[in-house]
């Protein structure tokens, strides 16, 4: 299969470049906050504007998929080559809330371009790299002299991802074969840096749940009966201190059973990255790097499983002292999870350890929250390959890999469709997600609207069969 022109597709993105901005800065001024119910009509304006855009672009089928909360997006543009392989996108248009009083310079719904930067809440997450496919695959078009995409190409763009997409799971199950493809694209990412062009191979999963503990009935007087009878809070310290060994490795038995352990190939190109652990730490408002011993930071945060205090009390909190033993306390813990490891299976272990660390005479609930499956994608798999083939034409160097280490809706697509699940985006650390002055690298941009150009027929050609 011959390859897209570079130049041809270069010329084509020039000449329609303005358009394309014109067009994504009409679509940031709808502040589609799905988190905040006054903003549900936004939300449902956002999903009505992109798929009117999407059917201009080209796509012949373009449709709003309802939900029980907010509405998603669905396009499909097939190829006239029967032979073709099909590949989905994912992305999501709903954004985090934004407002002037949260830090911002200008108004975060009023896109504002400064130098080769543009500002504006979804900007970079997620919108600007869910309608960079929008050019992407007219510049392929034009390049190829093609009348459709050189893959079967289909779009599903959310519209709960930053609330933790609720209702995502059924509706991928119920439109299953319509969402069903060889390759999965999931543009809602990002990369190293300005000069270091990444590909995300995958992402960690989530386990969380809360342990409440209770002993007597009341807080009780700690001189008439402490020492003689359970005392909430210390046995949840004492789970606590018991989830790690002193490698800091989850003391939890069974936890890492199945688990995929990094190969030589990926520590090394880990360890090739222009990592900072100074200038990390400095973000990460901390003082000193820490945790499972015999692994790097790059490869704790990425590749490893973790089990994390994220709230923790009992008993009296007010100034002064109170001399009781409380009647309660609790534990919030979450744990992230790799390839090979089973949530179920998590739960379980987790629930049987508790379980055989409570002592007689005291009650607990342990209640887990929806999780989350890791992700993972396999450095020679044929469409990952193409992924980065495609990504190091347009930046016109070589590509390297990381992992995510946190978690999202891409591991359900992975589990539901049982398709692999690659990662193109082009959003760098500096551009804010979530924050005030969330802003894209226009430039950057350019080169996620040319490596979308270039990806179809890349893809075509690795997963033909």
């Amino acid at each position: 299969m011959s390859q897209t022109p570079d130049n041809a597709v270069r010329q084509y993105i020039d000449q329609h470049s303005d358009t394309f901005l014109d067009d994504l800065k009409e679509w940031l001024r709808i502040p589609s906050v799905s988190a905040q119910p006054e903003h549900a009509d936004d939300v449902r304006r956002s999903a009505d504007w992109l798929t009117a855009k999407l059917k201009e672009t080209g796509f012949p089928v373009t449709e709003v998929w309802e939900t029980a909360g907010a509405p998603a997006v669905f396009a499909e543009w097939p190829s006239d080559d029967p032979a073709a392989p099909t590949v989905l996108v994912y992305g999501h248009h709903d954004v985090q809330p934004a407002t002037l009083a949260d830090g911002w310079d200008t108004e975060p719904f009023e896109p504002m371009i400064k130098g080769r930067q543009l500002y504006a809440r979804g900007a970079a997450d997620d919108k600007g790299q869910v309608f960079f496919h929008t050019l992407g695959v007219r510049a392929h078009l034009a390049a190829t002299g093609r009348t459709t995409p050189a893959v079967n190409l289909k779009l599903l763009i959310e519209g709960e991802e930053e609330s933790g997409s609720p209702h995502f799971r059924t509706l991928i199950e119920q439109h299953r074969g319509r969402l069903a493809a060889d390759a999965v694209i999931v543009s809602d990412t990002g990369m190293w840096s300005e000069t270091t062009p990444t590909v995300c191979t995958g992402m960690r999963g989530l386990v969380e749940c809360e342990l409440s503990v209770c002993g007597p009935d009341q807080d009780i007087h700690s001189g008439s009966f402490g020492g003689a009878v359970p005392n909430p809070a210390t046995v949840v310290g004492r789970i606590v201190a018991a989830l790690h060994d002193e490698r800091g490795r989850v003391a939890i038995p069974g936890f890492y059973d199945g688990i995929v352990e990094l190969t030589d190939r990926e520590r090394k190109l880990f360890a090739e990255l222009p990592f900072d652990e100074q200038e990390w730490l400095r973000t990460a408002k901390s003082y000193a790097a820490h945790g499972e011993q015999g692994y790097s930071t790059l490869e704790r945060i990425w590749a490893r499983p973790t089990a994390e205090v994220n709230g923790i009390g009992g008993g009296y909190q007010g100034a002064g002292g109170k001399t009781v033993v409380p009647a309660s306390a609790f534990v919030k813990l979450s744990f992230r999870i790799v390839a090979g490891q089973d949530p179920a299976r998590v739960e379980a272990a987790i629930t049987q350890w508790v379980e055989a660390r409570l002592p007689a005479g005291v009650r607990h609930t342990l209640t887990f929250s929806g999780a989350t499956r890791p992700c993972l994608t396999p450095l020679d798999h044929p469409a990952l390959e193409a992924v980065a083939r495609a990504m190091g034409r347009a930046f016109e160097q070589p590509v390297r890999f990381t992992r995510e280490g946190g978690s999202g809706p891409a591991a359900d697509l992975q589990d539901v469709l049982e398709s692999p699940v690659l990662f193109l985006g082009i959003s760098v650390p500096s551009d804010g997600w979530h924050a005030p002055n969330e802003k894209v690298e226009l430039d950057l941009l350019t080169k996620g609207v040319e490596t979308a150009a270039y990806l179809w027929t890349e893809l075509a050609g690795s997963l033909r069969t």
